[in-house]
């Protein structure tokens, strides 16, 4: 009986078997970048300068530790990223946008909370290495800390930064998530040729765009973007942008859903990422019914919390100030016009506002 262990892999074919790896754990691709992203040092600069971020003031402290790995995890020589989809099976993203009485949260916070599902299986893949090769220094990495994820993701040929400021693959779009493992392991990178930028005359995604925030190719200005103002944006949202948010409530995918590319985009099969309590296709007024504690038990272990209480009730307001007039709409948002909250509550007024103009234009 022939008991020899299978041979172990040399480094140098570890990067051709990670991909393997990682599509046994959930992933639709990895690859292999180096730490030398320097270039994307002055775009980054640049969007800082011009304070395209807004109030995310964590994007401008210590930016050379977005762009130096090895300063963010000491000993990193190479870094592993990853992709997995996230496009649940749910309504009809253009159906709900249309009908201004239900609410649009973005696909990728209909189900839990990709952060921690992302970070257990980067430290799975991890693992996965360390029995190849033996114990590396590791980090993992979801969108928890300050890392060029996109230029890290180009430069592993997972695809292309396109004119929207997402990632795209040709055979997947752009409707995944992307994770990094920084190692101290030497892994030789492939020799590949970089992925193409195909997004050619395309500027599909910038004509979309609701408030205009991609503001030229590849130029994103967060103060304007409805991801932003309806997720990390703390505060009044500014009332000439009001009327162009409709009726999303938490994030915006116009840019993907017109994206030419994404018409080749696979649905997610990870169950964690199916819609929860139907928020792909849910009402209004439903949801700006939800006590607190409601909402806490609702969106428990979900994106949505990132938002607050406050925010969820501030973004839903404003998607009931532009529904069709309607006296449901005004009962509801008469019943939280004295909101504790003032951020709320001046939201409820202006949409009880908007409600009413429509009211007296009849």
């Amino acid at each position: 009986m022939n008991t020899a262990s299978p041979p172990v892999p040399s480094l140098a074919e570890i990067p051709a078997l990670i991909p393997q790896w990682a599509r046994e754990l959930g992933f639709s691709d990895a690859g292999i970048s180096s730490c030398e992203i320097d270039a994307d040092a002055g775009h980054l600069r640049d969007w800082l300068a011009q304070s395209h971020h807004g109030e995310m003031a964590w994007m401008a402290r210590d930016p050379q530790m977005r762009h130096t790995p090895a300063r963010l995890h000491p000993g990193t020589v190479s870094v592993i990223s990853a992709r997995m989809p996230y496009r649940p099976a749910a309504a009809d993203a253009l159906q709900v946008l249309e009908d201004k009485e239900r609410a649009y949260v973005s696909r990728y916070a209909l189900g839990r909370d990709y952060h921690k599902l992302m970070r257990a299986r980067l430290r799975r893949l991890a693992a996965r290495i360390e029995q190849a090769v033996g114990t590396h220094g590791y980090r993992v990495f979801a969108d928890s800390a300050p890392v060029l994820e996109k230029a890290l993701a180009r430069d592993a040929r997972l695809g292309w930064i396109g004119k929207h400021t997402l990632l795209l693959h040709r055979d997947a779009g752009s409707w995944f998530f992307l994770g990094e493992i920084y190692t101290d392991l030497p892994l030789p990178r492939p020799d590949s040729a970089p992925v193409a930028d195909s997004c050619g005359r395309c500027m599909a995604c910038i004509r979309i765009c609701p408030t205009q925030a991609i503001v030229a190719p590849y130029q994103l200005d967060a103060r304007r973007c409805i991801s932003y103002l309806t997720i990390e944006h703390r505060g009044p949202i500014p009332v000439a942008l009001r009327p162009l948010i409709g009726n999303r409530i938490f994030g915006c995918d116009d840019c993907q859903l017109v994206c030419p590319w994404n018409r080749h985009a696979q649905l997610t099969t990870e169950p964690d990422f199916a819609p929860r309590h139907g928020l792909d296709d849910a009402r209004l007024i439903d949801l700006f019914a939800w006590t607190e504690a409601q909402w806490l038990q609702r969106t428990e272990g979900m994106a949505l919390r990132r938002a607050g209480y406050g925010g969820w009730l501030r973004n839903i307001a404003i998607a009931l100030g532009n529904a069709p007039r309607s006296a449901a709409v005004i009962e509801a948002l008469t019943q939280k016009a004295d909101h504790e909250d003032p951020v709320v509550r001046e939201h409820v007024g202006w949409a009880l506002a908007r409600q009413r103009e429509q009211t007296a234009s009849d």
